[in-house]
Formats: structure tokens, C-alpha cells, sequence
């Protein structure tokens, strides 16, 4: 049986995939012809081209797939004509082959407005690598640029722009809002807030009637006769379905465009199928990948025997747009007094979310997210299976609180048949079959099911059914760190105390394989710096550091640095003060004040970092590891001493605090802070350990943070003295420093803890584990341990060497470095 398929996209590709997967007699001969030069690739990721990605990075498959798999193919060469009659195709360069089954998967086109001035050059659609290279052409010479279109498409393409270098970005939509198929007024409004912020300038209710300009692009105008001036112009105001050559043969097409299928997709001839966005079934185009996907996988069936219909797909869809998530699902915008929505609406820190429920509080109806998508794929998967909502509705959005246990509606929750990867059509319980099966690894699973291959949406998901699965099998579950470790974090930094190991090569030699690779160098570098805090750059480990860590300052924008000197407690006197100000006007550094109480001084160059350094430590200040995972701020208000509601000396408290942990190194980052009383101005709740003071003493918070994913602290004990309190987050702090996952913040380690806050406080305050000792004695010996970063490398002739940007010449700064000047101060050159 000889199947000829007309398209070689995405689509077509996978069409291919599958009838290869399903063909293990040879039935089918396949003949593939594509209008593009080059096979498949990733259209969905085609922005990543310009992050370094080759075409040969986001191809599908090699010419020597099809070779392998007994597919004829034909590029640049596309169909021209069929002839129904004799089941025949004919391309443009005269190649005809007959059919038995043809499959049109032709895709569709960019949809231009018919726009005055729209041929001229230095305007682009964003379509093809073929588009994407002309694009990186212009932009060498392109300052100012727009991007016709605010919808999913339109918003990539400015993605495109600022990653080109052209900075000078606007975005001009239509309609009254962006994104207008996908989320409401009010998150499409903090998408447009956060983009602005981003450097994009956003037009709405904008019209554009002619493109200005001689031979190429000078200017837009629109209804409203205003005009802008650019020299670059991308159009992506949607997409139009190729149906030219079904329209030619006489097949049925729509009134608006697209090949007509039912719901076999068989088109007006029984022996031609039209799959993807050139399809158009019950009146419907469908302008994603999983769609099309669903589609390839229901005429293989047909074609091999099955019995399968496509029904139409839900199109809810998640995306990073310039850095901002954004998703929706089910029916984002309903309404009626059939239906209650939850919204929460931050708007400090970028985040809004809608969910839609039945008026019985039972079902999960639609959603909008907007700046923290974590949660998509559950949703998703509760709403389309229709799990039974907790309780309280809003735990799906906003998380357990109060230590109460998941209301139910996690991923055991949903029934076998729901499909955790929607691109591949692979259910849950397929998932669970291939673990039990031995794929124990989301890689395996991958593998033999194609699952998290498309858009990589639902990873997270997979791991948490291998990990479920596992469990549920008896079996131990063990994170390891990478290929050259057969260990977890907990079990690497027991060994390493064991064995006496100081250095990364040490440990390499005697613990792992191979020479190491970028995921098993920082968390061994930070196992080694939690247990003998010794200086991070000495004895070879500096190459095993994270970036940052490797300068003793934070690499910022432009190639510069930034410095950000200790202040405990936010206490500081006058003279350090003008010390600050001093070292800053010497070194023409950017000076901003924080939320954790400090004064970050940035744009500095590599080579002065050692001078600044050696100024702050001259009047006092040491290093206050902005750079590194560990101890950051102890953040307090004024307290008792200047505070008439102040019950204790919440600024004394904080510096001994600070001062006791300060260099600690830890899996992640660490925030404190000292509250001296409940209204609670220095924001404890919201650190990794807070304390507030109360009329007895001070309660002590743990495992809070803010951020994208901001999480109340939990209650650990009530009413300490100062000693006792110390003593409690010495033991916190080092049960968490051994136990937990690399990066993983105090709050993600206590949501995945057996018991959560119960345990902890069993382990921390009554000792179940019968290890408190141990655990203050470690933590004594770092604090004694404890040395300022900053001057043991001013100090170390062989360390400060490495500050130097050109080796032969120390003196001379990095000529890339260029400023340009911001109210008053200095901001880095965006670079091109």
C-alpha cells in the first residue's frame, strides 16, 4: 500500500513517526515531499534559534532517518497538482507518483494584511529558518523595530527582536488587549506591565494603515494618525491554512479557508486525509501542535486497521513569552451564575490567576495564568478529567496553608486515561505501565513512549508518576546528582565528612567516574563549603564554583560586576555610610538600596573588584555573599529601641543573628529576619527563618519564602529566650544543609518531607532522631571557622591574580565595558 504525503512539517514529520512505529511488516511504502529545503524541524521552539540553537539543533530528524526507514523523500520540491482520477500527484519539477492513500499535511502560511508599503524591504513574517535568517541579517543595521501582532505568534516574534539586539521593540496589536483568545482584561494586563518592563513598548486598539518608506521600511502610520518611526518590521498577526492545492483538485474547502475532514479526517474523497492547520474540522482550525499530533496518530489507526476518530482537542496552552509564563485552560473566560471564579491578582510581584468552578464548588471549569505556570499541567489534567475539587477550591492556586495535608487533587488523583502528555497522546497509566515495566527514569520514559519529547510541558509530571510508581513498587527512590555521582545530595556530603575530602578532585577520585560534568561541580562545591567552610577558591575548587562564586561578586549586565558589602541587621553607622558613598564615586559604581536592608554597588569592573574590597574591609565591612548559596540578609525593623510598639530589641537580636551565620554555605540561598512584634514590619514570614518577638520571647518561623512562588513560613515554637532560639535554628538550619536536594529552598524541601512541619519540629525541638547534638556541634564549628571571602582573597597574591582581566597586562580594564548614563548614575550599554 503506497501512502504519498504532501508536507514535511512538524505534522507530516510525526505522521511519518508513527505509521514507521506501527509498520513492522513493510506494509506501506511512504513518499514524502516537502516545499522547504531542509526536513523537519521544531517550529514550536523555532525563537531559540536566536539563543544559539542551529537548524541542525531544532531538525526532527536527519535525511538519513527517512533513508533508514524506507521513506522516499522529495525537498524543495512541492506538489503542484493531483489528479483524483488516476491517484496521482505531480510536483513542480515534473516527479509524479501515484497514491493510495494521500495525506495533505501542507500546513498553513502567514496571514499578511493587505497593508500599503507591505512589500517593501526591512518587513519580515516569522514563519521559516528561512525568515529567521533574513531577519538576523537586517537587525545588524536595525535600531528601531515592530512586531504587527499581540498574540502568541506576534509575542514571539518580539521575543525575536530583543534577542536579535534591536531593544527598541514595539509591539502593535489590534485588538483592545494582548493575547485576546487566551486571557482576560485584567491578566492580560499584567502581562502587558511586565513586558513594558522588559523594555517592550505595547500599542492596543492600534490600526496600522501604511507602511512608510522608500524602497525600504521608515515608518508606520495608523488610524488614529499617529505614526511611529522603525526600520524593522515583523508581521505575525495569525496564520491562513494552505489549501491552494486541495482548492485546485476540487476537494471541499471552507467559505474562511482550510481543507473540510470529517471526523475521520477524510476529506471529500475518501482516500485523501488533510491533517494539521490546513484541516478544518466542524468549522475549526487548529493552530497548535498537539492538535495535529492527535490528528497524525487517527489516520495511522485508520490507515493500519483501528478504529479511532478525532473530536476536536482542547486548546488550552502554555508558553514563556520573553520570561513571563502565561497558560490557559478549559474555559478561561466563564461566566454565568452557573460559575464562580478565585482570583488572585499580585501585582507586586507579577503573578495573576483565575480559576473557574461550578457553582457547587465541585468542578474545574477553565483558568488563566499569568507569571507562574508551575501549577498548569494539574490544573489542566483536574479540569479535563473533572477530579472532584478540595474543599477549599482555592488550594489549587494558592497551596495547602496552615500545614494542612493536599486536599486531594493531586496527580494520584487523576484516572488512568488522562493524558499527561498531550503532544504524544500518552496517558497516565501508560506512564505507570513502562515504570512498572523498568523505564525508571524520565529519560526511559521518553524513550519508549515519546512522552515530554514535544513541548516539554509536562516533565515535571512524568518525574512525579516514575517517583509515585516507584514508590508504590516498594522500591527506594534516589535522586542522584549526575551520571559521575550514584549518589544523592544526603548521601555524597555523608561520604565526603567519612572520608576527610577537601577538594573536588578528591571527591571525584574517590567517590565518582568519569571527569565531572556542570551538574555535579556546584553541588559538591557547596557539600564542601557547608562542612569545612574553608575559603572556596583555594585548592583547586574554583572551577568546580558557580560563576558567581568564582568572582566573589554577582556577574551582571555589560560584563560588569556587582559588590554588596554585610550591613547585620540593616544597621549602619554615618562614617560607613560615607565610606559607601566614597568607594562609590571613586569607582563610578550604580548604588541602590534592597529589600533585605543592604547597598549594592554595581557596574564594577573585574580588575577593581580587589580595590573596592580592600576599601570596604579598611572601614569595616566584609562580604556579605550576595554572590553565593547561602546566609544573604537577617532583615529587621526597629524594635523596642525606637519603636513605641516594639516588644524586644529586634536589630540586636538580628545582628547576633546575622553575624552568627553569616558565610554559611547551604543547597540554596538563605533569608532571615527579626520582627519586634506582630505587626510584623521586617516580613519574617516570608524567610527562610523568621522570628517575631512576643510578649514572652520570640516565636520562631521556618521555610517561607517570597519570590515567584512566595509561601508562608510555618510556626516551628512559641515563646524562646534568645539562647534556646539560636539553638533551634542551629539545628534547622544544619538538618536542612545535610538532607536536602541541590538548589532546593527551605520551602520546596519541607513540601516534599514525610510528616512536613510535624516532622520537623519532632527532629528539631524533641530530638526524635536523636541527633541535635551532632547537629549544634557542626554548626558550632562553622561559626568558628568562619573567614571574610573578600579579604582572604585581597590577601592571597595567587587568588587576587585571577581579578586581572588581561594577564599580561593587570592595570588595563576591559574596553567591552561601555556605560550609558541614568539619572544622575550609570547604567551598562545593552549589548548588540
Amino acid at each position: 500500500m503506497k501512502v504519498v504525503v504532501v508536507g514535511n512539517g512538524m505534522v507530516g514529520y510525526k505522521f511519518c513517526e508513527k505509521l514507521v512505529a506501527k509498520n513492522s511488516s513493510a506494509h506501506f511504502e511512504i513518499v514524502v515531499f516537502g516545499e522547504e529545503t531542509r526536513p523537519a524541524y521544531d517550529r514550536v521552539h523555532l525563537s531559540e534559534y536566536f539563543s544559539g540553537k542551529s537548524a541542525d539543533d531544532l531538525s526532527l530528524a536527519s535525511k538519513d532517518w527517512y533513508v533508514d526507514n524506507n521513506i522516499k523523500l522529495y525537498l524543495g520540491d512541492p506538489v503542484k497538482s493531483i489528479d483524483r482520477v488516476t491517484k496521482t500527484i505531480t510536483s513542480h519539477s515534473g516527479i509524479t507518483e501515484q497514491y493510495d492513500y494521500l495525506v495533505l499535511a501542507t500546513g498553513s502560511s502567514a496571514f499578511v494584511p493587505p497593508i500599503p508599503g507591505v512589500e517593501k524591504e526591512g518587513v519580515f513574517i516569522y514563519r521559516t529558518i528561512e525568515d529567521l535568517e533574513l531577519m538576523t541579517q537586517w537587525a545588524k543595521h536595525s535600531k528601531k523595530g515592530a512586531v504587527i501582532g499581540g498574540g502568541l505568534l506576534g509575542l514571539e516574534a518580539a521575543k525575536a527582536m530583543l534577542d536579535l539586539g534591536v531593544t527598541n521593540t514595539q509591539v502593535i496589536e489590534f485588538a483592545p488587549r494582548l493575547m485576546p483568545r487566551q486571557i482576560d482584561e485584567a491578566g492580560s494586563a499584567l502581562l502587558q506591565s511586565k513586558l513594558e518592563s522588559l523594555g517592550l513598548t505595547i500599542h492596543t486598539s492600534k490600526n496600522t494603515t501604511a507602511i512608510t518608506g522608500d524602497e525600504s521600511i521608515k515608518g508606520m502610520s495608523f488610524s488614529d494618525n499617529t505614526s511611529i518611526e522603525v526600520d524593522m518590521l515583523v508581521i505575525s498577526a495569525g496564520i491562513k491554512p494552505r489549501d491552494e492545492l486541495a482548492k485546485s483538485s476540487g476537494l471541499d474547502t471552507g467559505a474562511r479557508g482550510g481543507i473540510v475532514v470529517n471526523d475521520k479526517l477524510q476529506t471529500s474523497d475518501e482516500n485523501i486525509f488533510a491533517i494539521g492547520e490546513c484541516a478544518l474540522h466542524n468549522g475549526m482550525i487548529y493552530g497548535l501542535v498537539a492538535p495535529g499530533y492527535e490528528m497524525a496518530d487517527v489516520v495511522v489507526a485508520i490507515l493500519t486497521g483501528g478504529d479511532k476518530s478525532f473530536t476536536g482537542f482542547d486548546m488550552s496552552t502554555k508558553l514563556k513569552l520573553i520570561g513571563v509564563d502565561v497558560a490557559s485552560f478549559g474555559d478561561p473566560f466563564a461566566i454565568g451564575g452557573e460559575v464562580k471564579s478565585v482570583v488572585l491578582n499580585d501585582s507586586m510581584k507579577g503573578i495573576y490567576k483565575r480559576i473557574n468552578i461550578s457553582a457547587d464548588g465541585k468542578q474545574l471549569l477553565g483558568g488563566i495564568l499569568v507569571g507562574d505556570a508551575e501549577q498548569y499541567n494539574m490544573l489542566l489534567q483536574t479540569c479535563k478529567n473533572k477530579v472532584v475539587l478540595p474543599p477549599n477550591p482555592e488550594d489549587v492556586i494558592l497551596g495547602s496553608r496552615g500545614g494542612e495535608a493536599d486536599g486531594g487533587a493531586g496527580i494520584l488523583s487523576l484516572p488512568d486515561d488522562a493524558y499527561i502528555c498531550s503532544c504524544e497522546s500518552i496517558t497516565k497509566g501508560a506512564i505507570c505501565s513502562e515504570v512498572e515495566n523498568g523505564a525508571e527514569t524520565v529519560e526511559a520514559i521518553k524513550k519508549c513512549t515519546k512522552a515530554g519529547t514535544g513541548c516539554g510541558g509536562c516533565v515535571p509530571m512524568i518525574k512525579d508518576l516514575v517517583n509515585y510508581t516507584l514508590k508504590a513498587q516498594g522500591k527506594y527512590i534516589r535522586n542522584v546528582i549526575c551520571e559521575h555521582f550514584n549518589y544523592s545530595r544526603q548521601e555524597l556530603y555523608d561520604l565526603v565528612k567519612i572520608h576527610q575530602l577537601k577538594t573536588y578532585d578528591e571527591v571525584l577520585d574517590k567517590l565518582g567516574t568519569g571527569d565531572g560534568c556542570e551538574l555535579c561541580k556546584p553541588p559538591v562545591a557547596s557539600i564542601l563549603a557547608s562542612l569545612w567552610n574553608e575559603m572556596i577558591l583555594e585548592k583547586g575548587n574554583d572551577t568546580a564554583q558557580d560563576s558567581n562564586d568564582r568572582f566573589l561578586a554577582n556577574i551582571q549586565k555589560g560584563g560588569t560586576y556587582s559588590v554588596v558589602p554585610r550591613i547585620p541587621g540593616g544597621e549602619i553607622t554615618p562614617d560607613k555610610l560615607i565610606v559607601i558613598g566614597q568607594v562609590a564615586k571613586k569607582y563610578h559604581l550604580y548604588t541602590k538600596i534592597t529589600g533585605g536592608q543592604r547597598i549594592d554597588l554595581f557596574g564594577a569592573h573585574l580588575s577593581d573588584l580587589p580595590l573596592i574590597w580592600e576599601e570596604l574591609i579598611a572601614a569595616g565591612f566584609e562580604s556579605g555573599h550576595a554572590y553565593g548559596k547561602a546566609l544573604r540578609t537577617v532583615k529587621s525593623c526597629v524594635g523596642s529601641t525606637w519603636c513605641r510598639f516594639g516588644l524586644h530589641d529586634s536589630v540586636s537580636f538580628a545582628i547576633q543573628i546575622e553575624e552568627r551565620y553569616r558565610g554559611l554555605r547551604a543547597p540554596h540561598k538563605i533569608k532571615s529576619a527579626v520582627s519586634g512584634c506582630i505587626r510584623e514590619c521586617a516580613e519574617a514570614q516570608s524567610k527562610d527563618f523568621g522570628i517575631i518577638a512576643t510578649e514572652k520571647g520570640w516565636n520562631l518561623y521556618v521555610c517561607g519564602n517570597g519570590g515567584s512562588k512566595p509561601q508562608h513560613a510555618l510556626l516551628l515554637a512559641t515563646d524562646l529566650d534568645c539562647e534556646t532560639c539560636i539553638r533551634y535554628i542551629d539545628r534547622f538550619l544544619m538538618f536542612y544543609i545535610k538532607t536536602a536536594d541541590p538548589l532546593t529552598r527551605t520551602a520546596t524541601w519541607l513540601n516534599k518531607m514525610d510528616g512536613g512541619i510535624d516532622y520537623l519540629r519532632n527532629v528539631v525541638v524533641n530530638d526524635s532522631l536523636r541527633i541535635v547534638q551532632e547537629l549544634e556541634a557542626e554548626m558550632q564549628l562553622l561559626v568558628d571557622s568562619y573567614k571574610c571571602e573578600w579579604k582572604e582573597a585581597v590577601e592571597n597574591p595567587e587568588i587576587r591574580k585571577r581579578f586581572n582581566h588581561f594577564v599580561n597586562a593587570p592595570e588595563e580594564k576591559d574596553p567591552t565595558v561601555v556605560f550609558d548614563p541614568m539619572r544622575e548614575q550609570k547604567r551598562a550599554k545593552e549589548w548588540k
